[in-house]
């Protein structure tokens, strides 16, 4: 239902008076935001709270976001330095957070976004030349003594404003006269964009869009600077949908738009020498579901990325040394040319191109990955001192291999390859010392498969089946064929497909079966029995202290319960990070100290 408030197609210019005394000028308000029952304002002489200087400086592009704490923060670009400055303020004390130059871009325009979920506090930072980036500022309850580069962005090459919905998750764009755009706002997420609103004859824009502006009711503002023009947007389910335009008479050219509330808002002039205010009519506010926080852990090591930009890493093995476990080796096949060795440093110590590697995994001396170029089992020696060559190739009758694991089965002493294919079969073969294979079963699942695990001791093969569900299998060569869906994607809400890694441990004599979630770049922690109940839900993000960037659009992933060295006593879970961030390079791993997962877990 709409509130009663009158609407006025034409906005009232109002001519602002110069104040006397050292209280702050209206005259030359570039920027005015309510701000805890009064306005904040900036002028070419500096920032003001109601009649109160906070700070001296040719200040533009004036934002400020209430955070969840209580507080605001509040930012501004200072014309001449070209130093973004931040500030907080709670009641009307206001502390400065941070000053500095940026000399990556010429900004046109900034943007706050708080992640409720992940706990972080962000700036966009938009250029007019076809590049933007996001600054973290706080993680948890700490602020950084700096902001930290923790993504950068293509964006239109003429931009020239943002805006950003916190319950939306969404960063939106204006591409001066074309179109407006919306990218995800948090960080480890595709890069993709949505259209919104779009130029004629496809929409309704005519002039260039100096500002955007979203209402509490979730209304997206589009300011045209010339004639200046105000476009309202209003959101149902499908998305944003064009409500009505309001031309503003009296006024030569806008540049910025600024909600007061309660459906007022002041529009700045280009000559910064008269503002026009406008009231409109607004929509009941809907209650927006809060993201529930996720837990949060940071790795504490990556490995050098691939030389291959694109999806090229894709499935982690670990080998333990037997007797140094600081010289163990951590592999990940690339899905273009082979096999990477990586040294407890993060270094690539040894290349196997063997050809289109997709899954690999490590019993005793051998690493077994599925080879699609030729649908084959590729094997590999590995020596006492973790060095790895390349052995016995064997052909299979999958007609697309894709996921593999390897599993032991002590009664037999022998060693076992379960490999999948996309229509859905699982061949099981037995491996002898001479590194002969042979197969021995065959299973299914009703669609495409790739990620699995084996629990040697309990002879259990848990098989993920994407878009579905985590499969049980008997893994004994004579066991069962058949199969119990255990844990499905449906009644999950946390566990979005794909299902792409499955990994297993055994802690303290509790077995925990690990998920990566790909749809929602997160991981998941379930009982390793029946009845399978969640017990943690958790991201990666930045590591603030070493700079590492957190990880996101996982498909395989791996744990060890045994020590990996120095930092990694209790064990380590390693994961394919899909978006290699600070800076931008090829596909890696990301290693977290295991005890920090167990942290997590209820």
């Amino acid at each position: 239902m709409r509130n009663k408030m009158i609407l006025s197609a034409v906005a009232s210019s109002l001519m602002l008076l110069a104040a006397c005394g050292t209280s702050a000028s209206e005259t030359n308000v570039r920027h005015k935001v309510a701000v805890n029952n009064d306005y904040l304002k900036v002028t070419a002489d500096g920032l003001s709270l109601g009649d109160k200087r906070v700070a001296e400086g040719d200040f533009f592009h004036l934002r400020t976001l209430p955070l969840s704490n209580g507080e605001i923060l509040i930012g501004a670009m200072e014309g001449n330095t070209q130093e973004l400055v931040l500030w907080r303020a709670s009641g009307k004390a206001i502390q400065p957070v941070w000053k500095g130059e940026i000399t990556s871009r010429v900004v046109e325009d900034i943007c706050f976004y708080e992640s409720n979920e992940n706990q972080q506090l962000s700036v966009f930072l938009l250029g007019g030349r076809g590049g933007a980036e996001q600054r973290l500022l706080k993680q948890d309850e700490q602020w950084l003594k700096e902001p930290l580069v923790v993504r950068n962005m293509n964006v239109p090459f003429d931009s020239t404003a943002c805006a950003v919905s916190n319950a939306e998750q969404k960063l939106y764009v204006a591409e001066a006269d074309q179109a407006v755009w919306a990218y995800n706002a948090e960080p480890e997420v595709d890069q993709g964009r949505d259209l919104i609103a779009a130029a004629k004859p496809f929409g309704v824009i005519e002039g260039e869009v100096k500002a955007l502006e979203l209402l509490d009711d979730g209304s997206l503002l589009v300011l045209e600077e010339e004639p200046p023009r105000l476009l309202v947007y209003r959101q149902n389910e499908q998305g944003f949908k064009f409500d009505k335009a309001f031309a503003i008479d009296g006024a030569e050219a806008l540049t910025d738009v600024s909600d007061l509330g309660n459906g007022e808002l002041l529009l700045t002039e280009e000559d910064m020498t008269v503002m026009s205010k406008l009231t409109i009519d607004t929509l009941e506010s809907k209650q927006r579901p809060v993201k529930k926080p996720v837990s949060q852990v940071e790795a504490t090591l990556q490995t050098e990325p691939s030389p291959l930009r694109g999806d090229a890493i894709d499935d982690p093995a670990v080998w333990v040394h037997p007797e140094a476990p600081g010289k163990s080796r951590i592999l990940a096949t690339d899905k273009r040319t082979g096999l990477y060795v990586y040294d407890m440093s993060g270094n690539i110590v040894q290349e196997l191109p063997v050809g289109r590697l997709n899954n690999v995994d490590v019993r005793g001396s051998w690493a077994v990955a599925s080879l699609r170029d030729n649908n084959s089992l590729q094997l590999f020696d590995i020596s006492a001192d973790g060095g790895l060559s390349v052995s016995t190739n064997i052909l299979t009758d999958i007609e697309e291999i894709y996921g593999l694991c390897m599993g032991y089965n002590e009664a037999t002493e022998q060693a076992s390859v379960y490999v999948n294919g996309k229509s859905g079969v699982i061949q099981q073969f037995v491996i002898s010392n001479d590194g002969k294979m042979e197969k021995v079963r065959e299973l299914s699942v009703p669609s495409q498969p790739e990620g699995c695990v084996v629990d040697d001791k309990t002879q259990r093969l848990f098989v993920g089946e994407e878009d579905v569900a985590v499969w049980l299998f008997d893994a004994a060569g004579d066991g069962s064929t058949s199969g119990e869906a255990i844990i499905n994607v449906d009644q999950h809400e946390e566990l979005v497909a794909d299902i792409e890694g499955v990994t297993f441990a055994s802690v303290d004599g509790r077995d925990l079966l690990f998920l990566s979630s790909q749809g929602n770049d997160s991981y998941i922690v379930f009982e390793g029995q029946a009845p399978w109940s969640l017990l943690s839900h958790f991201r990666i993000r930045t590591n603030t202290e070493l700079a590492i960037d957190g990880a996101s659009e996982t498909d395989g992933i791996d744990v060890t319960t045994q020590s990996l060295g120095k930092g990694f006593e209790q064990g380590a879970f390693i994961v394919q990070d899909g978006r290699n961030r600070m800076p931008e390079a090829g596909q890696n791993l990301k290693l977290v100290p295991l005890e920090n997962i167990l942290k997590t877990i209820k």
